[in-house]
């Protein structure tokens, strides 16, 4: 696996930077810094306590953890949330309660998304009166040929 060395700023130095749970994981995960409920059908903006500084060309996305997803009903509002390499705020997380009935409490500390930094490029954006065929061609929105399509 490619390494990247990235600045990180740590805003509040009780917490743990963002750290892999694995060798070979894709994500890091990324810490609550304050206690939080969120009520259900609610979100609400999570600080992470960390800033970071990404070469040119690279861009972080904000996942949500699937454990929370699958016993609690909490996902990311906007996953992947997007940090350019411009950025140099503190990461926060908007996760929403999906429970129909539960509060959720996010606890300091907690593991609440996980953070993937991948290359991008930039694209040049190029007009034309046609595109190229390809086999999928303007189908779309459940319509792939699978489930639900024609």
């Amino acid at each position: 696996m490619q390494q990247l060395q990235v600045a990180v700023r740590q805003l509040d130095p009780e917490l743990p930077l963002p750290s892999y749970a694995r060798p070979g994981d894709a994500g890091a995960d990324l810490h609550a810094r304050d206690d939080v409920t969120i009520a259900p059908g609610e979100h609400a903006m999570i600080a992470t306590g960390v800033a970071i500084a990404l070469p040119e060309g690279y861009a972080a996305f904000v996942h949500p953890r699937s454990g929370l997803a699958a016993r609690h009903g909490i996902t990311t509002l906007n996953g992947p949330g997007t940090v350019d390499a411009g950025y140099r705020g503190e990461i926060k997380v908007n996760l929403i309660n999906h429970d129909p009935r539960e509060p959720f409490t996010v606890h300091r500390g907690d593991r609440i998304a996980q953070l993937v930094v991948q290359e991008v490029v930039a694209v040049q954006w190029a007009a034309v009166d046609s595109l190229p065929q390809s086999a999928r061609g303007d189908t779309g929105h459940g319509d792939s040929g699978g489930f639900g399509g024609r």
